[in-house]
């Protein structure tokens, strides 16, 4: 059953008509690029809000096992105050993320807010009923607020796991690079300063070359899965024909999202005028 609820959420095409507003609005309220790079985590090479999120999680569970003793109640008050506090930037980077997502996806992450919503709505009226002396009734809210909590953290890591939004989408093409050096080409095969396609095993690699030197990084974006190398280079990057997210060819690291993760990169060597490549 509830593989079949998380389905329907997935297919639930009516949330299509907020799903569409809200991404709108989204969009239109980050607009600097510098910022959505930060809320994205592309600063970081990895994505943001699962670490925002470790501060409202952490804080709420040891909340709630404060609160299984009674005379911690004190604590119990500043940890949910800390989590509190916690929700809006995580939240943030949150939506940054949710906006750059397919629709199957977005249905699913809309759940997922309006759940941490109620939780949240549920720890606010905890912490307003332990400052008004109603200790009882805020550790029974408590309770329930980490209860709906842990659903959104459910829906969350379906997004994530199940239906990859967040994760690195050029990660699995590694592991089937073969791990001795194979060839991917010619060296005179590759054109002077522009990415150029080669497949090695069953992965499709990016490979560009500056004279004698070579860079190699797997061609599937990170982000989305577009085909790097029918991107523009500029300044030293690749930027993804698909949404724009931008990489650093000499060593993967993100420069611009959406993306998040850095692309992943190959050993590269040139021997008897033919460009080898292996997994790291």
């Amino acid at each position: 059953m509830l593989r079949q609820a998380l389905t329907r959420i997935e297919q639930a095409d009516a949330l299509d008509g907020a799903s569409d507003k809200l991404q709108a609005a989204v969009s239109s309220a980050v607009r600097p690029r510098t910022l959505r790079d930060v809320l994205h985590g592309s600063r970081l090479g990895h994505p943001l809000h699962p670490v925002l999120v470790q501060v409202p999680i952490g804080a709420f569970l040891s909340a709630a096992v404060l609160d299984l003793r009674p005379s911690r109640s004190n604590a119990s008050t500043a940890l949910i105050g800390v989590g509190l506090a916690g929700v809006l930037p995580a939240a943030v980077a949150g939506w940054v993320d949710w906006s750059e997502m397919t629709r199957d996806r977005r249905r699913v992450g809309l759940v997922h807010a309006a759940t941490n919503l109620v939780a949240t709505g549920l720890y606010a009226g905890s912490l307003i009923a332990r400052l008004t002396g109603r200790s009882k009734s805020g550790r029974a809210l408590a309770f329930a607020g980490l209860s709906v909590a842990g659903a959104g953290a459910f829906l969350g890591g379906h997004l994530s796991y199940a239906q990859g939004g967040g994760t690195s989408h050029a990660a699995p093409e590694v592991a089937r690079v073969p791990e001795e050096w194979t060839v991917a080409g010619s060296l005179a095969s590759l054109p002077e300063g522009k990415p150029a396609a080669r497949r090695v095993g069953d992965t499709a690699v990016l490979l560009f070359r500056q004279g004698d030197q070579v860079s190699a990084l797997i061609d599937r974006c990170s982000h989305e899965g577009g085909p790097l190398s029918e991107g523009s280079v500029v300044d030293g990057c690749v930027v993804c024909p698909w949404h724009g997210s931008t990489f650093r060819i000499n060593d993967g690291a993100v420069i611009h999202g959406p993306a998040g993760n850095d692309q992943p990169t190959l050993p590269v060597r040139v021997r008897d005028g033919m460009v080898e490549v292996r997994r790291p």
